[in-house]
């Protein structure tokens, strides 16, 4: 497995998962007219994720054929979003439940593949720098593809597309070859998931990293709402908030193309906690009121710092966990992210009220939280997945 391998495998199905919560609203106000059904759909297609995560780490901690299990996940997803497609035609309950059956396949895709990305591409640092790009490929990439969809066919076309992404990450991930973390695995799958979570909340290490991925996602989450609200209240139309969050998702992009280039070699707790302080204080300093071309520069610059973050985070969980737990780690860190985004967009739409130039200061003194919190981050704390690869 090389780099162009992995990204073959990796970014369509997290194109597929990025474009689908914004496909299905739109289908929802498309078909039904019913925008609050679209958001309950939405709900239905992420849910499951951070109840499924654990299990499905420790299914990948376990499993002889990991490739297969990742195979399978794709194309469940692929079947799933083909049968969303048809809102309309087929009933909302029917379509919740296939959604709820991806929201479960979805931690395979995500934290489970990220687990196994040192397997194919052994320098860590690029490897996670690649994995983190395929994220960011994704985030961009999935949105874009639907809006244009939309714009140019339909939202039923748009949903499609993202149920076609998924299918192409299932065959992506068959050449991958995908092997064992660890040697057999004794005991039962409960004493499996038990071992996990008693690591990742003990271990100091991993522990602090964990918290501090998490509380920057509850930031990352609220900032939609955030622009938005801004954008309105400057009078700068809501289709400026789209602008804005769009451009950090572009300066993260950018960020991932020049980490997975030029991979930070500091230390990978430095770079995470000035990367999560750096995108905060930017953020902080979009709230000033100099105008729509300002706020927009200063989130993308926010954004351009995520990456390399990320990436630092990914390798911290890698050295941090021992090979039988490690598919477990990744996956309950990934579910506590995408749970810590939905509370803080939820959060945020219900603190509206403070002003939106307090919400997003609020947003950034929450990166920038995050990132002081490495502060407690061990230093010299040795690896424990064995020797680093350099």
């Amino acid at each position: 497995m090389g780099v162009a391998a992995y990204l073959t495998a990796a970014t369509p199905p997290r194109l597929a998962v990025g474009g689908i919560i914004v496909a299905i609203p739109v289908l929802a106000v498309e078909q039904l007219g019913d925008v609050a059904l679209g958001g309950l759909l939405v709900a239905a297609a992420l849910g499951p994720s951070i109840v499924a995560a654990p299990i499905v780490g420790a299914v990948l901690d376990r499993t002889r054929r990991p490739g297969a299990l990742m195979a399978g996940a794709g194309l469940v997803t692929a079947a799933a979003f083909t049968v969303a497609a048809f809102l309309g035609d087929v009933p909302a309950c029917v379509v919740a439940l296939a959604l709820i059956v991806a929201g479960v396949a979805t931690p395979f895709l995500m934290g489970g593949l990220s687990s196994f990305v040192t397997e194919g591409i052994p320098e860590e640092r690029r490897a996670y720098a690649i994995d983190a790009l395929a994220y960011n490929l994704g985030a961009v990439a999935g949105p874009a593809t639907v809006a244009a969809a939309a714009a140019l066919g339909s939202a039923r076309l748009a949903t499609l597309l993202m149920a076609g992404s998924a299918l192409l990450g299932a065959v992506g991930t068959l050449p991958l070859r995908l092997r064992p973390l660890a040697g057999e695995p004794h005991g039962s799958m409960l004493a499996t998931m038990a071992a996990g979570f008693r690591h990742i909340a003990t271990h100091r290490p991993l522990a602090v990293i964990t918290a501090s991925g998490t509380v920057s996602q509850f930031g990352a989450g609220g900032l939609a709402i955030a622009a938005v609200a801004l954008s309105v209240e400057r009078s700068s139309g809501a289709g400026a908030g789209a602008v804005i969050v769009t451009a950090f998702a572009v300066g993260g992009l950018l960020g991932a193309l020049a980490n997975s280039a030029y991979p930070a070699r500091l230390r990978p707790e430095l770079v995470m906690g000035a990367g999560f302080a750096a995108t905060g204080a930017f953020t902080v300093l979009a709230a000033l009121d100099l105008g729509t071309e300002w706020t927009i520069a200063a989130i993308g610059i926010s954004g351009l710092f995520t990456a390399s973050s990320a990436a630092a985070m990914l390798l911290l969980r890698k050295q941090q966990s021992p090979p039988s737990l490690r598919s477990q780690v990744f996956t309950v860190g990934a579910g506590l992210r995408a749970a810590a985004a939905a509370a803080g967009a939820a959060v945020a739409g219900l603190s509206a009220g403070i002003g939106a130039e307090a919400l997003i200061i609020a947003i950034g003194a929450v990166w920038i939280v995050s990132g002081a919190m490495l502060v407690a981050y061990p230093r010299g704390a040795p690896a424990i997945d064995g020797p680093v690869v350099e």
